[in-house]
């Protein structure tokens, strides 16, 4: 191979990393503002009929103004938890509780949505509140899992031994996965937040010992090497 086309490859290579490197900052970017803008304009097309046309901004200025979907819908959700704090709201919420759990099929489904955003939104740090490692697919391989909350005690009686339920998600989409019950003995729980476990998960590993995104020189600098 002559000097000149060891350049020419070398130069190319260069240009290439280079351009990843700039994929892999602005692709995350993009991708954040266009779901962004994707939830207001969804949350627009559904709250701003309900509003009065006198009340929108459109109505006194030249301009669209986007988010008003937005506003209506943290009000409207902040007023339902406000009315169901107290005690006829507790009441009347307790009996459409009632009454969607008693049908067919689709008290399944509720009774397992409600769970999940309960648990979702807990204050007291039980929810996914450890990551952990498990052996996965095999022994000698592992996955990043979130522990979920200890095994059914009918679960632990037909194992013989106590199981923990972990949630293994799937690269690069967190919210996808598996429901495992693992023995709670082969757990390795991780000095990492969830955070920074589905920071890890979504990266594909491609994250620092404090969970920071590779930088374009840095991830230029590894691929030039």
């Amino acid at each position: 191979m002559t000097d000149a086309s060891q350049k020419k490859r070398t130069a190319f290579g260069i240009l290439r990393n280079y351009f990843l490197a700039g994929l892999a900052i602005t692709a995350p970017v993009v991708i954040t503002f266009y779901l962004v803008m994707w939830i207001v304009e969804f949350l627009d097309g559904w709250f701003k009929p309900l509003i009065p046309v006198a009340y929108r901004p459109e109505t006194y200025l030249p301009f669209y103004v986007p988010g008003i979907g937005v506003i209506a819908a943290l009000v409207l959700l902040t007023l339902i938890g406000g009315f169901a704090a107290n005690i006829i709201g507790r009441m009347l919420v307790g009996l459409g509780d009632r009454i969607i759990r008693h049908m067919p099929i689709v008290g399944s489904v509720y009774s397992a949505l409600k769970q999940i955003f309960q648990s979702a939104v807990r204050e007291d740090g039980q929810g996914f509140s450890k990551v952990a490692l498990i052996e996965y697919p095999r022994k000698g391989l592992f996955a990043v899992a979130f522990v979920t909350n200890a095994a059914d005690k009918r679960i632990n009686e037909t194992t013989g031994e106590e199981m923990t339920a972990v949630f293994l998600p799937t690269t690069p989409n967190p919210t996808s996965g598996f429901l495992l019950f693992v023995p709670t003995r082969e757990i390795k729980i991780l000095n990492m937040s969830v955070e920074d476990g589905a920071k890890l998960v979504i990266s594909a590993g491609l994250v620092d010992e404090q969970g920071a995104a590779i930088t374009g020189d840095e991830l230029a600098a590894s691929k030039a090497d």
